[in-house]
């Protein structure tokens, strides 16, 4: 719990438009695909660290997070999930299932290319020789192609923040995303996003509003339609008229 709570900070995310850039701006990263989970489905630093393939299942399009990689000083170990409710399961888009399969398969010619050199770690995300991604190390990255892709600078953990507010934005539950998330309970998620809600709900409220057809707002719009036409007729005969008189002065 007070670990979700540490995380209960002021959300600092990107628009989609600058999460579309950033994802294409690395899209020949050997880890795009990290980046990627991590931007659409929301995985902490060390649980995308330390998924294991035998927990990803991409026939079914889910993945289970079982564990994560840790720093202790600067020495990296593994350790259970960070709450009780971070062990869950979740469920991968379409896009996210190809993006790992190619991403899979980067990492079988690698291993090929390694030979006996290959550390067998059954990680998902790696080092080129298989070995564990080093938590601290994935930061620097992720900083470091930030500052490349031109996009105002946010932290790695942002891009987990990012995948719930595009979660919430598109109308998914705020339970559904609580779980997406791994948090203890939904308030810890209420109360993370709860600067992002109020702007969510106004763009909400909006798209509801303009499914109701209502017959006052139609008769309004179609006044302002004629008074328009009506305005543009009067332009163009005034227009026509000044060219009619010149011509008779000649």
């Amino acid at each position: 719990m007070a670990g979700d709570r540490r995380e209960a900070l002021p959300v600092m995310v990107w628009t989609p438009q600058q999460t579309g850039a950033f994802l294409d701006s690395v899209a020949d990263d050997r880890l795009y695909a990290m980046w990627h989970v991590i931007a659409f489905r929301g995985l902490r630093r060390g649980e995308a660290c330390g998924q294991p393939w035998s927990e990803t299942n991409l026939d079914n399009g889910s993945l289970t997070v079982t564990a994560q990689l840790v720093q202790d000083g600067w020495e990296v170990e593994e350790s259970d999930p960070k709450t009780d409710g971070s062990f869950r399961t979740v469920a991968l888009d379409d896009d996210t299932v190809a993006v790992l399969r190619r991403h899979r398969e980067r990492q079988q010619k690698e291993r090929a290319d390694w030979g006996p050199a290959w550390k067998a770690t059954g990680r998902v995300f790696t080092n080129e020789d298989g070995s564990w991604l080093h938590p601290g190390k994935v930061t620097e990255m992720f900083e470091r192609l930030v500052a490349a892709s031109g996009q105002p600078p946010i932290r790695l953990h942002d891009l987990r923040h990012g995948a719930a507010t595009l979660a919430l934005a598109g109308g998914v539950d705020m339970k559904v995303v609580s779980d997406m998330l791994g948090h203890s309970s939904i308030k810890i998620t209420s109360d993370i996003y709860t600067s992002v809600l109020p702007e969510i709900a106004k763009d909400a409220a909006e798209a509801a509003a303009k499914l109701v057809p209502l017959q006052r707002k139609t008769e309004a719009e179609a006044r302002a339609k004629a008074a328009a036409e009506a305005e543009k007729a009067k332009r163009k005969a005034a227009k026509k008229a000044k060219s009619k008189a010149k011509k008779t002065k000649r």
